[in-house]
């Protein structure tokens, strides 16, 4: 999050969110607008149309600014689309580089994210509550990012051995907001067009092309693209790869495990993810991986107890 000059236009970069893209937008973009906003006068724009982008663009628009956004990928195929959607940080620091600094910044976003995604619960956005199970072969004990966020776990408790009906010696569950991205992007981008927002699609090649804008505020969220466009050296991908199975609406609850496996249940299929491979930026779905995730979610329902 910072602002940086490009001639006579002042770009604010709101971007590199890790494993806490869906979860942080609406507070990483309500700190970016904070940033960039005060002082400024006329039109506003928005590059990228992913999670980021959107938000950061609604939150001009609730600020009375007249916003375009520059895409080269509109919703449904952005990499926000195919994010899992639990509201949980995953990923978005390293421990040995945090700072109080940071953290206060952190915690301010999620406060933010999630109280804007409480006031958008149902079946429009595609967000709803539900039980999320921690399985764990230890004892379980909250991590520095539950910690930070401790308030936003309601009803954070371990299981008795009597209510697991998990084969995991250990099981936490709190109830968790959980989104789906196809569903909220699409909403999102019809209430910042009913707003009067303009969508433009455009590729920007360099940061000359993006001079040539006749706007003079620019917001920057075009994700791993920001490498190439601002020469950022230290920004790195993180690669995830997720198996969709058929819907089963009768699957009320979501679980997490201790070595990176989930389950998120949605309207549009049964997530089940649990990769994370930094550095890589291929999109190529991999059928080594593919059969990984399924093997491994397999022996997890095979194993529960029912009744």
């Amino acid at each position: 999050m910072r602002r940086q000059a490009l001639g006579d236009q002042q770009i604010v970069h709101n971007y590199g969110h890790g494993g806490g893209g869906i979860t942080l937008s609406w507070g990483s973009s309500r700190l970016a607008v904070d940033l960039g906003l005060p002082g400024h006068r006329g039109p506003v724009a928005v590059l990228g149309a992913g999670i980021m982008g959107l938000t950061t663009a609604r939150l001009l628009q609730e600020a009375g600014q007249a916003v375009t956004i520059y895409t080269s990928k509109l919703p449904p195929f952005t990499t926000s689309n195919i994010a899992g959607g639990q509201w949980y940080p995953s990923n978005v620091f390293r421990h040995s580089a945090l700072t109080p600094e940071f953290q206060q910044q952190f915690i301010a976003a999620a406060e933010y994210s999630y109280q804007r995604y409480q006031l958008l619960v149902g079946e429009r956005y595609g967000i709803r509550w539900m039980p999320n199970y921690e399985l764990s072969s230890s004892p379980i004990n909250m991590g520095r990012t539950s910690r930070m966020i401790a308030s936003m776990l309601p009803d954070r408790r371990t299981l008795s051995p009597e209510e697991n009906q998990f084969a995991s010696a250990h099981v936490g569950v709190w109830q968790a907001m959980f989104i789906e991205p196809a569903r909220f992007l699409r909403e999102l981008q019809r209430d910042i067009l009913i707003a009067d927002g303009q969508i433009k699609v455009r590729h920007f090649a360099n940061r000359a092309q993006i001079s040539e804008l006749r706007e003079t505020l620019i917001f920057n969220c075009t994700g791993l693209g920001t490498g190439q466009l601002f020469d950022d050296e230290e920004l790195i991908p993180l690669r995830g790869q997720l198996s969709i199975l058929l819907p089963q609406p009768e699957i009320d609850y979501a679980y997490t495990t201790s070595n990176g496996l989930y389950m998120f249940p949605r309207s549009d299929g049964i997530v089940l993810g649990g990769t994370s491979d930094a550095g890589n930026a291929d999109l190529t779905p991999s059928s080594q991986t593919t059969r990984y995730l399924v093997r491994g979610h397999n022996a997890i329902a095979d194993a529960m107890r029912c009744g």
